[in-house]
């Protein structure tokens, strides 16, 4: 489904991404580790058209994508929830959501995509009419997921959902991404800092440093990996 090809991205004069090279098979759900700094949310950004890559190629089903606007790609299917949730504070949660759906135009299907981010998040309905900034940390990031889900992704490009959020809470989120993954067949593409719970919940996953990709494995594999345990669980 995505494939990136050598991949380079800079700010300014600073490099932030070396030859970056991965992959994301259809009904995947591939994880994205790394220390802080390692270039692992420019490579979301890189991805859904927010910074335009120096160098490489990015195919998404087969066809390149480089340069294209961040708007052009979610029409093709392809949304970020970013790090820091970025929802539009002012607006309730029902006009977050239907700011998700603002590029369709089969209303009667927004409208039944509406319950099922309902059902999947309870919470969200009870508060459909509470201006989105007054959500806890944990309610907010259920509404940036659900704005994107709003636009029916293909992929779906996570980045770092659990920041901020309580275990129990990450926990929830956890299992309900990987519902989302199974249920709603959503490819995703996920930027986590707790490489521990992002290796218990991805196929495969990609080890990110200074900018370049240093190990890639199944997430089994990465997970009883001696230098994955040592770097990121701590062992």
């Amino acid at each position: 489904m995505l494939e990136l090809r050598g991949v380079d991205a800079a700010y300014g004069n600073i490099q932030a991404l070396h030859q970056v090279s991965l992959r994301v098979e259809p009904g995947e759900i591939v994880t994205l580790i790394g220390a802080n700094g390692a270039g692992k949310t420019t490579t979301l950004m890189t991805i859904s058209g927010l910074v335009v890559p120096r160098r490489g190629e990015i195919l998404f089903e087969g066809k390149p994508i480089s340069g294209l606007a961040p708007d052009r790609l979610v029409r093709r299917g392809i949304c970020q929830v970013p790090e820091g949730r970025h929802i539009f504070a002012e607006l309730t949660v029902a006009e977050n959501l239907d700011m998700g759906a603002f590029l369709r135009r089969d209303h009667r299907q927004v409208a039944r995509d509406r319950e099922q981010i309902y059902h999947l998040f309870p919470v969200l309905q009870q508060r459909r009419r509470q201006p989105g900034g007054t959500l806890s940390g944990g309610e907010q990031q259920m509404l940036a997921i659900s704005r994107a889900l709003m636009a029916r992704p293909r992929l779906l490009l996570l980045d770092e959902p659990s920041m901020g959020l309580a275990p129990l809470l990450t926990k929830h989120l956890f299992e309900i991404i990987s519902r989302i993954n199974k249920e709603q067949q959503t490819t995703i593409l996920l930027v986590e800092q707790n490489a521990n719970l992002a290796l218990q919940t991805a196929d495969r996953g990609y080890v990110l440093e200074n900018g370049r990709i240093v190990m890639h494995d199944a997430a089994t594999a990465l997970r009883r990996s001696p230098a994955v345990q040592s770097a990121y669980f701590g062992i």
